[in-house]
């Protein structure tokens, strides 16, 4: 375990509390997003970036929180302690019990470069880590990690994505270089849902309806399940062609989708992913969109490589720069407001 003392101190952050099953209300919601702001930069050069998490405050503007990491993939919460963070970097799994003020670095040598973390809202001392490697859990807050991947394939488990299910403790979702694989016990053993074969980029669970899942693929296009992920369809009018690296549910429209993708660009569904037309009018060419993510209040954002983060009010039809010039944004996440 490695201390970390940090002069940016993490403020007025957020529970990862289970979201209701009831359509989300508007406002009710904090935005955040993991990003990297080292566009320029070079070992050795004097230009100072300030990389991480930022969140939007009241009046629109993205404030960093935290230390300074160009490494962070994603962040969760302890939906008990809003002190209690993760953050998964480079270097593994970071944890922070008091806020911000202190991290520790929880794992050992061979589980570093992590690219995903979630804990499980209804056992909250469980934490899952997605490694290039597999999977690792830990069951006390991260004191300790152990592999778990029973169940996953010798070869590509290679696991970008975790998402648990917010109805079932234990229920988790990895994506993985050959498909999507699913755990009912907790990790203890995992089972095929959806074989490909290249990576699964990103798994979402709908904020309206949690029986039903979304899932983007390198190369097999989008999916969607509609019996809580045991079973997965296509969405046909979704190209397959190029590599889509996130997808997204509109919290404020049960109706809205919206895809990343690298050749692409944006391409959102008004119809529940029934049709998808492509967005990019305003965005630079080429269209090699990193992330996409919808705020609390319905605004489309797209994180372009290599630019800057741009936002639209009319999801995605009109296009303007926002600010984090120079960004590449690993996560978007909205987490339920703290209880006063």
């Amino acid at each position: 375990m490695i201390p970390l003392n940090l002069t940016h101190v993490l403020i007025g952050l957020l529970a990862s509390a289970s979201i209701a099953d009831a359509e989300p209300t508007v406002g009710a919601y904090d935005f955040f997003v993991c990003a990297n702001l080292n566009r320029n930069y070079v070992i050795g050069s004097k230009i100072i970036t300030t990389n991480g998490i930022y969140q939007r405050n009241v009046a629109g503007a993205w404030q960093h929180l935290g230390y300074n990491d160009g490494g962070i993939s994603a962040l969760a919460f302890d939906p008990r302690d809003r002190n209690v963070i993760y953050t998964s970097a480079l270097n593994g799994l970071w944890r922070t019990l008091d806020g911000g003020q202190h991290w520790r670095l929880c794992n050992e040598w061979d589980m570093t470069e992590s690219r995903d973390v979630a804990v499980d809202p209804n056992a909250p001392d469980h934490v899952y880590l997605a490694l290039p490697d597999g999977i690792a859990v830990s069951t006390d807050r991260a004191q300790t990690l152990v592999r778990r991947e029973n169940g996953l394939p010798v070869r590509g488990k290679y696991t970008q994505v975790v998402q648990v299910d917010r109805t079932r403790a234990g229920r988790v979702f990895a994506g993985c270089e050959l498909g999507i694989y699913l755990t009912d016990d907790g990790a203890q053993r995992w089972r095929p849902v959806l074989s490909t074969k290249e990576m699964v980029f990103d798994i979402q669970q709908s904020p309206h309806d949690p029986r039903i899942w979304l899932a983007a693929t390198q190369s097999a296009g989008a999916w969607r399940s509609r019996d809580e992920g045991v079973t997965w369809q296509r969405l046909p009018a979704m190209p397959g062609n190029h590599a889509l690296y996130n997808i997204t549910f509109d919290f404020t429209n049960a109706q809205r989708l919206a895809v990343g993708s690298w050749g692409l660009g944006v391409w959102t569904s008004e119809d529940g992913g029934q049709s998808w037309t492509p967005r990019n009018d305003g965005l630079p060419a080429p269209q090699r969109v990193w992330r996409v993510g919808v705020d609390p209040e319905g605004r489309l954002y797209a994180s372009v490589f290599g630019e800057t983060l741009y936002v639209s009010s009319d999801f995605g039809r009109k296009w303007q720069a926002d600010a984090l010039a120079g960004s590449t944004v690993n996560k978007f996440l909205i987490l339920p407001k703290q209880a006063k």
